[in-house]
């Protein structure tokens, strides 16, 4: 009998930690992002950056999509004052190398974002594959992190953006498109980011790519101009930067580019 009971208690503790733990873990939180459709400390960004050219790929149709991107009801460009003030640090340095900023994307509101999402469910639609995903199978898109359901865009403190040369009055040459989806886009793509060196096709590419020294030095003036001016690289887009004390890290905007 003192066996049993023993065994009873035993096993009810046992219980009793398991459901502890269970509690446990459930009283860990979230991280909580809220929504808002309060635009009062965004700027127009070429209202702060005059020099800046804008290209906006959402508003039009030449994207990975091919449509106009929900939410953009207008051919411009929407920051938070703090990351607007820091580009035009960014464009003042740039001017002086020679060159201008030239903007894709920048504020995003989070009904882009939902329409990316939809789109990327959508498999039979690649009417932009040859142009954007051409290594790709569309289903992997999710899987391999190209489409995301929140991104940092839409808290208004992100950039896509590349150089424009003022001597032959094009796109500085950087190897490759904006929002091309694979490794070519990588920043450390055929170089060392950190260090600035060229080394030649060291990363895989499907079909054998590669970017030349001068294209990749092209992509490091820029990544260089970024960093010095408050902004953080991603490690997948060249064109990409966000800036470090962005004011609104925990929030996602959801009003509309216009």
């Amino acid at each position: 009998m003192k066996k049993l009971i023993l065994t009873v208690v035993a096993a009810l503790m046992m219980c009793f930690v398991a459901v502890s733990t269970t509690s446990c873990k459930r009283q860990v939180a979230e991280p909580t992002i809220a929504a808002t459709e309060d635009a009062s400390n965004f700027v127009r960004l070429t209202d702060v950056v005059p020099d800046a050219i804008l290209e906006i790929r959402y508003y039009g149709t030449y994207n990975f999509v091919g449509t106009r991107i929900d939410g953009y009801l207008a051919p411009t460009a929407w920051l938070t004052k703090p990351a607007a003030d820091s580009l035009k640090a960014v464009s003042d340095d740039v001017i002086q190398q020679g060159y201008r900023l030239k903007i894709y994307d920048a504020y995003r509101p989070q009904k882009g974002v939902d329409h990316f999402v939809r789109w990327a469910q959508n498999i039979p639609d690649t009417v932009m594959k040859r142009y954007f995903y051409p290594d790709l199978d569309k289903s992997v898109l999710f899987e391999q992190e190209y489409i995301y359901e929140k991104s940092g865009h839409t808290r208004g403190s992100t950039v896509d953006l590349t150089l424009f040369d003022m001597n032959t009055e094009k796109e500085l040459d950087m190897g490759g498109t904006f929002d091309w989806f694979g490794p070519e886009s990588h920043p450390d793509f055929c170089g060392n980011p950190e260090t600035g060196e060229y080394t030649g096709n060291n990363k895989p590419s499907p079909q054998g790519r590669s970017i030349t020294a001068e294209q990749f030095k092209n992509r490091m003036i820029l990544r260089a101009a970024m960093l010095r001016h408050g902004f953080k690289p991603l490690d997948s887009e060249w064109w990409h930067f966000t800036l470090k004390d962005e004011p609104y890290p925990d929030t996602y905007f959801t009003f509309d580019v216009k």
